[in-house]
């Protein structure tokens, strides 16, 4: 059976489970009042599906994360020991793909026999390793079903383990959650301490010049490398700007509208079509930005005797902007409506018209939701990549005109870590200085954020 069929095996199993578990407590029902079971009969069926495909589940997950490095060891181990004696994890990573490029073809030249002898044989580990865990994940699902099923008796309190396995499942959830943020942080940080202990971190927070294009080969050449990333983090700023500019007034009074304005009909019709939005792919956005947006305001500009580079940040900024507004009126909009009826009928009652009880009521009391629309807003321009490559470019310039090119923190990450890398030079650890850096500024955002809202909920509750 291939790994395809496993995930439907498993709720194939699962659903046996749950009937075979089912029907077994009901053939213990003795006929009286309470039925002589501990719990409900659904539970014991709830039991076996779980114990039958959450262990499987489980081994599936991991055979799919490690056979990768299974199989790499397998054809390392295949070469000869010259080849892999003492060699750097860049050497490692390279025979490994020269070991995958001879196995699909795609060789330059004439590979080392052993290199070819490895790829001949990566097919057959991967047949090994795959049905090794298809054979296990099946052996482990039918072994569960069975041992459940056996464990059911009158006593047994099913309900009981289904809520602790539930529970658990949540718990495990969480630790996930929590985990994969302090790896993100732990690797940024170390990453980052690495970068500034060839860069210092004066030059490179307040540097003014921004040009990483450095050897990070003996057989490349390059420049020295400048990295002030005062451009990058102000281009990141300008374009973001822009994007709020465009996004915030028009989210909100869109969400003002469509709250307290609109007939059921058009509310119907305008909610709809704003959130359709928020489901276009970014690189449509793009598109859009290039062959229509920066094309009409240069011959906007062209008119008005102003000049306009081709790819700029009022471009980038004002379509991605168009594309926050549903995240912004979707929050306001909610919460909106959110807001006491009380409060409403209390400005009526002292004589506030529609657009004063809006302006002094509803929107001070409605504004810790519509603060988290702006930052999930705000943190969507912040990490905007696609748009700002189309539309603004990639020269660092550090300028005021919005209508010269730009470029952003998350574009020059991407950049930095698009074709040849190695983990030792200051050109590849400048981007998890970046992404240290833009970490810190979104948290810092976040506490501001929380602020405000923790203020005015004060006030409002």
């Amino acid at each position: 059976m291939s790994q395809t069929f496993i995930i439907p095996f498993l709720l194939l199993l699962a659903a046996i489970g749950y009937w075979l578990g089912r029907q077994r407590a009901l053939a213990l029902h003795d006929g009286t009042a309470s039925g002589g079971l501990a719990t409900l009969p659904q539970y014991y069926g709830y039991y076996v599906a779980l114990i039958a495909g959450l262990p499987a589940f489980v081994l599936f997950i991991a055979g799919l994360l490690f056979q990768g490095s299974i199989i790499d060891s397998l054809l390392l181990g295949s070469l000869p020991s010259e080849m892999t004696t003492d060699i750097t994890s860049a050497e490692r990573n390279l025979l490994l793909s020269s070991i995958r490029n001879a196995a699909q073809g795609t060789t330059f030249g004439t590979p080392e026999p052993a290199i070819l002898a490895a790829a001949e044989s990566l097919n057959t580990y991967r047949l090994i390793v795959n049905g090794a865990v298809v054979a296990l994940v099946m052996a482990l699902a039918i072994a569960g079903l069975t041992w459940a099923r056996g464990r059911i008796a009158p006593k047994f309190r099913a309900r009981h383990r289904v809520e602790a396995i539930i529970f658990g499942l949540m718990v495990l959830c969480s630790l996930i959650a929590i985990l994969t943020t302090l790896g993100i942080l732990v690797s940024l940080v170390f990453e980052s301490l690495r970068f500034f202990a060839r860069v210092p971190v004066t030059e490179f927070l307040f540097g003014t010049k921004w040009d990483p294009q450095i050897a990070i080969r003996a057989d490349q050449v390059g420049g020295s490398g400048a990295f002030g990333a005062v451009p990058i983090f102000w281009g990141t700023i300008v374009v973001s700007l822009c994007a709020m500019c465009v996004a915030v007034p028009v989210g909100l009074l869109a969400a003002i509208y469509t709250a307290e304005y609109a007939t059921p009909l058009a509310w119907g019709t305008i909610k709809p079509i704003l959130e359709v939005l928020a489901g276009i792919p970014t690189i449509v956005y793009g598109f859009f930005a290039v062959i229509t947006v920066s094309p009409f305001l240069r011959d906007l500009a062209a008119s008005l005797g102003i000049e306009m580079a081709p790819t700029a940040a009022i471009v980038a900024g004002g379509v991605m902007g168009i594309m926050l507004i549903p995240f912004i009126s979707s929050f306001a909009d909610d919460a909106l409506n959110a807001v006491p009826r009380s409060l409403r009928d209390g400005a009526a009652a002292l004589g506030a018209t529609k657009s004063e009880t809006i302006r002094q009521v509803l929107l001070p009391a409605a504004l810790p939701g519509i603060m988290g629309g702006v930052l999930l807003a705000l943190s969507r321009a912040i990490g905007e990549t696609m748009i700002v490559v189309m539309a603004a470019g990639l020269t660092a310039n550090l300028t005021l005109n919005p209508l010269e090119g730009v470029t952003t923190t998350t574009v020059q990450i991407v950049a930095l870590l698009t074709g040849d890398t190695e983990f030792d030079s200051p050109k590849t650890l400048a981007a998890f200085g970046l992404g240290l850096v833009l970490f810190t500024a979104t948290l810092l955002l976040n506490i501001l954020a929380l602020g405000i809202v923790k203020k005015y909920r004060e006030q409002y509750d």
